[in-house]
């Protein structure tokens, strides 16, 4: 990781300072939670921790078991995973290519698809444990 001077400074001819240790450490702590910080800035990822929210609901009232709530959490890190990928990617395009396009609409429709895949499955693991689970007894 870099020193947040050294970061902000990287498009300069200098060489970059790389940080190690604890320093490293809490350097991309403070990088990750920017970017949740920015993450939380986007709609989508906001309708998602909201469905998410009321997952873990609907799991308490149809009693699923403690696999059920380790299976949910890892696929809804995985949805935040690919929408924060998502939103580099359209942050990038829009910084490289703030016109429109195709190439630039392409890399967006795959981001949006790759996160239209884990919605379904979240959204299809948590149908399946609130309402199928007890008739399959799985």
């Amino acid at each position: 990781m870099y020193s947040d001077r050294n970061y902000r400074d990287m498009g300069s001819e200098k060489p970059v300072k790389k940080l190690t240790g604890i320093r490293h450490f809490f350097a991309a702590a403070t990088y990750s939670f920017g970017g949740a910080k920015r993450l939380l800035g986007e709609a989508a990822f906001r309708h998602e921790l909201g469905a998410f929210a009321v997952a873990m609901i609907a799991f308490v009232i149809s009693g699923a078991n403690l696999f059920q709530y380790v299976a949910m959490l890892v696929l809804f890190l995985l949805m935040i995973a690919f929408e924060a990928l998502n939103t580099a990617i359209e942050e990038i395009v829009d910084r490289v290519s703030p016109e429109i396009s195709e190439m630039g609409r392409n890399a967006k429709d795959l981001g949006s698809l790759a996160c239209l895949c884990l919605i379904l499955a979240n959204g299809g693991y948590a149908i399946y444990v609130v309402f199928l689970s007890h008739f399959f007894a799985v």
